[in-house]
């Protein structure tokens, strides 16, 4: 029984071509890129040409682009350098974040007595942006605003250019988790007044144990790691020359194919919702279905019966890999605060399938089938 994976916002398959790149590198083009004899250049050479693909994808400076561990480590980077660093008092951001930044919002509320302040939020995710402009306007604290781009859950897509523009006109800092974004949308920082972005190789379908952030070239900050001076002295550590080169041709080539996959992407979804509808009429969907939403997430919420809550393991059994949620809670036995915070009542589970480019017709059928064979 081939298995079929349907939890692409958790992870994704290495790219052929980027696990070839990476192979390679690893064999032939070993040296530290600190060193000053040949093999170190060559790899020092590859970072550097890293950095500019991924600045050019984000009309970025080569200069504002840091590479890092994960989008967890951007984050955690972005929120408590802007407290530490550039005087942040007052941090806004929504009660649907990441658990990465969830928990780093706690610690700075913590640690150096920030005031956090969490929108309100409606039932598909959508934050209230007169909520936040009126934040914005009567406080006179320096403010960084924390908002993701894209839900990990629920799909739904923040109005990031006006919650930038928002923040630039009131002196705030912006600082936005793109994991779910980068290589599907065009984002332009020139365009969008970012100070911090962070991103995640395996999101799209670069290798794990990689990512970046962006950090605005106006925004001067301290390191959270001494050493060695790598990174321009931001982060200290021998650098992974396989695995950055890996992400920066993952990041082209989605770039590249872009419209192409969210083309193919959009259409699978439409097909998976209307059969879903036909089949189980009373099945629910949550996210901005009418409006902003990443096609590659679909939030379902069957009806209460005596089996969702081994649903999952239903259809693990069945060869099929989806999530509950967050893969990076999904392992623990406790509610999303997604879920919670958009006012999914407990009687109802909710179920995220997530889709790529290489998902099939023939996988969602047999998918629909598996589960109305498992939901009860």
């Amino acid at each position: 029984m081939k298995r079929i994976y349907l939890d692409y916002a958790a992870t994704t398959p290495v790219d052929t071509e980027v696990l070839a790149l990476m192979t390679q590198i690893w064999q032939d083009d070993f040296g530290n890129p600190s060193s000053i004899y040949a093999e170190g250049r060559k790899a020092r050479m590859i970072i550097e040409n890293a950095r500019k693909t991924i600045a050019h994808g984000l009309n970025a400076s080569i200069g504002e682009i840091f590479f890092t561990s994960c989008g967890t480590e951007g984050n955690n980077m972005a929120i408590k350098n802007a407290v530490r660093d550039l005087g942040v008092e007052v941090i806004i951001s929504a009660p649907t974040e990441h658990h990465s930044v969830w928990h780093s919002l706690l610690a700075v509320e913590r640690d150096y007595g920030v005031e956090v302040i969490y929108l309100d939020v409606d039932d598909k995710g959508r934050i209230d942006i007169v909520q936040l402009k009126s934040l914005l306007e009567t406080t006179t604290r320096k403010v960084l605003v924390s908002l993701m781009y894209v839900n990990n859950e629920l799909g739904t897509i923040h109005p990031i250019q006006a919650i930038a523009d928002l923040a630039k006109a009131h002196g705030a800092y912006f600082h936005t988790d793109a994991v779910q974004a980068v290589g599907s949308y065009d984002i332009d920082v020139q365009a969008t007044p970012i100070s911090f972005l962070t991103c995640s190789a395996h999101k799209f379908h670069g290798p794990k144990g990689v990512g970046f952030i962006y950090i605005n070239g106006n925004n001067i900050i301290k390191p959270l790691l001494d050493g060695g001076a790598q990174e321009r002295n931001m982060r200290s550590g021998t650098e992974n020359t396989a695995q950055i080169a890996g992400l920066a041709l993952a990041f082209r080539k989605a770039l590249d194919s872009r419209k192409e996959r969210m083309a193919h992407i959009s259409q699978l979804r439409t097909y998976l919702k209307n059969k879903l509808t036909e089949m189980i009429p009373d099945v629910q969907f949550h996210g901005d279905e009418q409006g902003l939403q990443h096609p590659k997430i679909l939030s379902i919420s069957l009806p209460e019966n005596a089996k969702t809550e081994i649903l999952l393991f239903n259809l693990d059994i069945h060869g099929i890999c989806a999530s509950g949620g967050s893969a990076c809670s999904s392992g623990v036995e406790s509610a999303s605060h997604v879920l919670e915070a958009i006012g999914l009542p407990e009687n109802r589970r909710a179920l995220r399938v997530s889709l790529s480019h290489l998902t099939t017709l023939e996988e969602l059928d047999r998918f629909v089938d598996v589960l109305l064979k498992v939901k009860g």
